[in-house]
């Protein structure tokens, strides 16, 4: 296979994960990390970048889709985990997050005041867009990406050029949650990216781009697979601690409620008018295509799972929820998002870290079951807690595990249910 497939497929897979989303949560952890910025963001990565990295080359050993992988707990579960996976990166938060980031800051910089009318016309008309679009989306999204992407990492390359040497604001004391345990907070506060979750997703976009060149055995498809996610991952590393960074140096960062206006405020104050423009007009471009291929893979799922519906229906019903649930604000969907990534994510780091090791330990299903269980009794706490549900009483009795208090107390027993279910199916 050549050098140049590789480095091309790496870009794509780059682009895939690189939202514009993805923008607004690196910044806005820097202004909260301040002097703990460095082990928050190295927290941030391992979610952010190693595990979904980790996850497409799940998806390349398995040599199938997502919903093979947790049909080795049960088919049903495989089934549901795969849909749970499909709405979260979808409908549900996915696709509204990408259409809020198009407003706030393609479109809300320009505006005298914040409007709840002015959101309501952006996304009728954003929504119409990606109605029409995602009905025959492969062209048009990637004539779109092949241009728009590097035009889109040369306008951060440039503002984090600017930004480290005109920004000199020294770090702030951190937040709350960075004083302590900086690492976790900045790992869990990774999820919001959704890229693990979306990976599992994604990772067959890879296998078959290497199969359409000709590479049909398996170990080589894993080969080249971990190949082109390393020039994803690198991508994805330098840019969050790039950007990250200008939220810990940026005067006057603390007064933002979200990463997508600290951004914008750094490209008015290095750049003006001018600036602030480009780069709003890039993000909602960006947004509008990551939009329409999202909506397009979640209709073709459900089309292929549940074919008595039509794709186009599946693409004006998913548009429908999406559009609603935008309007609620960028600061509301991500509030919301936060306790169902905080279940969801436990989840699917066990059956990538579980389907990595296959080869080594087997895929017995009881051994996934006894995962699978035990991951599910505190990562449901977490998302209860994060929801603000009174469980006090199960914490005081679930809480005695390793790394209860930052949020991962799943890690270990879902090791230990592992362990427990393979000696149980011998």
């Amino acid at each position: 296979m050549k050098k140049t497939d590789i480095i091309l497929i790496g870009l794509m897979l780059f682009a895939l994960f690189f939202g514009a989303g993805n923008l607004i949560f690196p910044p806005f952890l820097g202004m909260q990390a301040g002097e703990s910025f460095l082990p928050a963001i190295a927290g941030f990565i391992i979610t952010g970048v190693s595990l979904p990295f980790l996850a497409v080359l799940s998806i390349a050993i398995s040599a199938d889709g997502i919903t093979s992988i947790g049909s080795r707990v049960h088919p049903m579960f495989g089934l549901g985990f795969a849909v749970l996976i499909y709405l979260a990166i979808g409908p549900f938060f996915g696709i509204p997050r990408g259409a809020s980031v198009a407003y706030e800051m393609g479109v809300q910089p320009f505006l005298t005041s914040s409007s709840s009318g002015m959101l309501l016309l952006f996304t009728v008309v954003f929504f119409v867009g990606v109605f029409l679009l995602s009905l025959n989306p492969s062209k048009i999204v990637d004539t779109i990406g092949q241009f728009l992407t590097p035009i889109l990492l040369i306008a951060i390359l440039a503002l984090c050029l600017a930004a480290f040497y005109q920004f000199d604001s020294p770090a702030q004391a951190p937040a709350e949650k960075y004083e302590t345990a900086a690492f976790t907070a900045g790992f869990i506060e990774g999820y919001l990216t959704m890229d693990t979750i979306a990976a599992l997703a994604f990772g067959i976009v890879v296998v078959t781009s290497l199969r359409n060149k000709g590479v049909h055995d398996q170990k080589q498809i894993v080969r080249y697979t971990a190949m082109t996610g390393l020039i994803a991952a690198l991508g994805l590393a330098f840019v969050y601690g790039s950007i990250g960074w200008i939220g810990v140096h940026m005067q006057g960062a603390d007064q933002f409620d979200n990463g997508a206006a600290i951004l914008t405020t750094a490209s008015s104050l290095l750049f003006g008018t001018f600036g602030k423009l480009l780069l709003g007009m890039i993000v909602a471009l960006a947004c509008l295509t990551t939009c329409i291929g999202l909506t397009s893979a979640c209709a073709q799922y459900f089309h292929e799972k549940w074919p008595r519906v039509s794709y186009k229906q599946y693409v004006a019903v998913f548009t429908v929820i999406s559009f609603v649930i935008a309007n609620l604000g960028l600061t509301s969907i991500i509030t919301f998002s936060v306790p169902v990534l905080v279940m969801l994510y436990p989840f699917a780091i066990v059956l990538i870290i579980l389907s990595l090791l296959h080869p080594l330990i087997g895929d017995s299903r009881t051994m996934y079951i006894g995962a699978m269980l035990f991951t599910a009794v505190y990562s449901l706490y977490d998302g209860a807690v994060a929801f603000g549900l009174p469980v006090d009483g199960v914490g005081a009795v679930i809480g005695w595990v390793p790394f209860f208090n930052s949020g991962l107390g799943w890690i270990v027993p879902a090791a230990a249910g592992a362990a427990i279910g393979k000696w149980a199916g011998k």
